[in-house]
This record gives structure tokens, sequence and C-alpha cells, in this order.
């Protein structure tokens, strides 16, 4: 796996440092393609409709009308109105999670007792953060994609996080079938990333936004 923090993203990506996030608009055909540089981190996706925040992603109804947890190349993100809103067009890892939410303060506080107290960055925050130019409230962001997280059950239900298995360049690129308002974020939570928080790359192709 490649150590080497400080080397640029290629060339058109744009670089989140470890721990951070952005918000941007993504136009009807344009593609998001996210990368993960170094291999064994995860990127925190989340969407609404550019023309009415009231309509945004859902795991449950994407989960629902595919009849898997699992996303992949082919897999179709619908709305919270059962509505397409982005279509998977590129996956080199296939280890993603659409289960839990964004990391938070109040993860920190009650599942890492290490942090306890502690002011620590999370993917929550930047989320919000992304989206407040856009006039979107925190309470309106929800469960993630989370993108290269390794997250599985066992027989009786219980969640277990694993490292990402993706490796240095894998890929992970999403069709916007409608307008939208991204949020995206290389994710703060050490235990998801194998211990240490590092970089994502990400750039938008085809279309751009007018205005």
């Amino acid at each position: 796996m490649d150590t080497d923090l400080s080397s640029h993203p290629a060339s058109g990506f744009t670089r989140l440092a470890p721990q951070t996030g952005t918000g941007f608009v993504l136009p009807a055909g344009s593609t998001l393609t996210v990368v993960d540089p170094t291999g064994e981190q995860v990127s925190d996706f989340f969407c609404f409709a550019a023309d009415d925040h009231a309509e945004w992603l859902s795991s449950g109804r994407t989960i629902d009308y595919a009849n898997s947890i699992y996303v992949t190349t082919g897999s179709v993100l619908y709305s919270n109105r059962s509505r397409p809103l982005a279509t998977v067009v590129e996956d080199t890892c296939g280890n993603h999670d659409f289960l839990l939410t964004p990391c938070s303060q109040q993860t920190f506080d009650l599942l890492y007792p290490e942090f306890e107290g502690a002011y620590h960055p999370s993917c929550f925050e930047n989320l919000c953060g992304g989206f407040a130019p856009f006039g979107i409230s925190p309470d309106a962001v929800s469960t993630t994609l989370n993108i290269f997280m390794n997250v599985w059950t066992d027989r009786t239900g219980e969640l277990h996080i694993d490292p990402p298995t993706s490796r240095a360049g894998d890929r992970f690129a999403l069709r916007a079938e409608t307008d939208l308002v991204v949020g995206l974020t290389a994710c703060s939570a050490e235990k998801s990333n194998n211990g240490r928080c590092k970089p994502v790359d990400y750039v938008v192709e085809g279309p751009t936004a007018q205005g």
C-alpha cells in the first residue's frame, strides 16, 4: 500500500485531505469518480435533488428495490420518492456499506471511549459543512453510501467493521440521473480506515453546472 500522503492527485482530480469533506452540484449526465489513492480509506457520499432538497438519497429504497444490501456496478441509487438519482457505472473494489450513518461527534462520544468528551472531526460535520452553502440543514443528512467501507453481518445480525479491501487506485464512479447536490468526505473514523485516516481523490466529468 502506498503510504506517501504528500503526493498530488492525478491530473484533473481534486484531493480531500484526511478527515475533510466538500459539497458541490453534480449535473444530470455527469459522472463523479471517487478514488482511494493510498488504499484502505472510506469516503462518505450523500446527495439531494438539486431542485428540491426534500428529495434525498434513500438507503432503504435502494436496498429494497435491489433486494440486496450491496452496491456495485449497475446499481441504481433511489430517492425517498423512489426516483433514480444516480447509477453506479464503475467499481473496482466491490465492498461498500449502505447501512451505517456518517460518524458524528456523538459516534465518538458513545462508541470510541478513547475520544469520549474530546472534539473529533467527523463525516457528519464535514457533510453538514459541504451542504450548508446550499441551505441544507444538518437534520436532513441521513444514511450515507460509505464507499470502500467493509461492513458485514454474522448469522446473529451483529455488524462487523473490518479494514477496507480497497487498494491504492481503486475507483467508484456514479452517473447522475438528475441534477444533484452532493456531499463527499474522506472518512474521519480511524477504525473504519484500518487505524489511520487518509485522503480521497475525486473528479466530476461530463456536463457542467449552469449559472
